[in-house]
């Protein structure tokens, strides 16, 4: 018998997944829930979802079709709609537990699985909101120093990443919580819409400027077997902000909102998503690059669209690994409260200091954007979006309670989870040797 099923009421999470579970909790008065005192509104919510799921996920896509061919777009429907509905039953967790509103993705695992559950998932939680600004700083290293080719600022990838990770440093430092960096989440998601429009743009007008050499090595195909789970590993990594999802709620003023917010940032994303994969694999083909901007014709727009995106992913990994160290520096107990105001500045800023130098770190030794991209997607993401949020949501409100068409639609998400770790982890691996061969 679930947590849920022992306790009286448990009719609020039953039905639609948009209905509203969250307006018991918050008309009960003995019902403690985090301090909203100084949140943000609904929309500063909506860009931080944007600002961190869409930027890689837009370059990368096109290069997902060369993988997996055009099935790949079904898959892409199946994660946006799989990711929306495990986004907003994964909030729903956090008030399943009694009287108190949980703080993270751990504390809702412990709560399903105990303490062994709770340090497995903050072990993936930790590849995510770790690996991904690893990624964005071997992104942004890579761009600044094509940008300064021919020039003296051409001084490697290497130094320019080293340069990107003390840059975010300085916000990540600073900042404390998710509301203080809601204003880089809006630049963040207007740069992101505006290198779509770029690139969208420019392979337009290149496609009328071909030779026949280059249209023979664009070919499409139907579907690639051998090469589909690591394409839905790069799928998976394009919707993945499920680790965050809890603190960008917590920011919010109005909490009960967030199905709302959920969908549209989502929704965003996914419009987004198919404006760059579509003509960039039509268009390109087989020749198509990751990131999707190395494919389209060099000038001015190209120049513009590496600019936004690298001053994007520097804006969006403060974000993340603020995420990280929130959950840290709350299992460490690290508080105001408990250490003063300086004193807990002076703690935090160590901490977070040596979580950038571990991020730098690593980014300077896997320097490889697409084949890193696949890896992060298919080893964490598969698991943190797909298939845990299903087992807490079942293990804490109950399976007898669910209709068998939601019960069905979990299972197809489980698996395609499952299905997504196993072959595109391998398959990611594969591709880290070669590059580094």
């Amino acid at each position: 018998m679930s947590i849920h099923e022992k306790k009286e009421g448990a009719t609020s999470y039953q039905g639609s997944i948009v209905e509203d579970t969250f307006s018991e909790s918050f008309n009960n008065d003995q019902f403690m829930d985090v301090d909203r005192s100084e949140a943000g509104s609904t929309f500063w919510a909506y860009f931080n979802i944007v600002c961190v799921i869409a930027g890689t996920g837009t370059l990368g896509l096109p290069y997902a079709l060369k993988q997996g061919g055009w099935f790949g777009l079904f898959i892409l429907f199946l994660a946006w709609f799989m990711s929306t509905y495990t986004a907003i039953i994964l909030i729903k967790c956090l008030y399943a537990t009694g009287n108190k509103r949980l703080h993270n993705y751990k504390d809702v695992a412990t709560a399903a699985f105990g303490v062994v559950g709770g340090w497995v998932s903050f072990f993936f939680n930790a590849w995510i909101t770790l690996g991904a600004p690893i990624l964005y700083m071997v992104l942004s290293g890579q761009n600044l120093n094509q940008l300064c080719k021919g020039t003296v600022g051409e001084i490697g990838d290497t130094k320019w990443t080293i340069i990107s990770c003390a840059i975010v440093a300085i916000p990540f430092i600073l900042v404390k919580n998710m509301k203080e960096v809601a204003f880089m989440s809006a630049f963040g998601a207007v740069a992101t819409a505006i290198v779509v429009i770029i690139v969208l743009v420019v392979s337009c007008i290149d496609q009328g400027h071909f030779t026949a050499e280059q249209i023979a090595t664009h070919t499409h195909m139907p579907v690639i077997w051998n090469q589909f789970p690591i394409a839905l590993a790069t799928i998976s990594f394009s919707f993945g902000g499920n680790i965050v999802y809890p603190h960008v709620e917590a920011s919010m003023k109005k909490p009960k909102d967030w199905p709302k917010v959920a969908a549209a940032g989502l929704g965003t994303c996914a419009a987004l998503y198919f404006l760059t994969a579509i003509p960039g694999y039509y268009i390109f083909g087989a020749a198509v690059e990751s990131p999707i901007y190395n494919s389209i014709s060099d000038g001015v727009p190209k120049i513009i669209a590496i600019v936004l995106m690298t001053i994007h992913v520097i804006m969006a990994a403060p974000i993340l690994v603020t995420s990280f160290s929130l959950d840290c520096e709350e299992m460490a107990n690290i508080s105001v409260e408990r250490f003063g105001k300086w004193v807990e500045f002076a703690i935090r800023a160590c901490l977070r200091t040596s979580i950038m130098v571990f991020v730098g770190v690593i980014a300077c030794v896997v320097p490889n954007f697409s084949a890193l991209m696949s890896l992060i997607g298919a080893f964490a993401n598969c698991l943190l979006i797909f298939v845990f949020p299903v087992l807490f949501y079942f293990r804490l409100t109950g399976f007898r309670n669910k209709p068998i068409y939601e019960i069905l639609w979990c299972g197809l998400i489980v698996l395609l989870g499952i299905v997504g770790l196993i072959f595109g982890s391998w398959s990611a691996i594969d591709d880290l040797k070669v590059a580094y061969k």
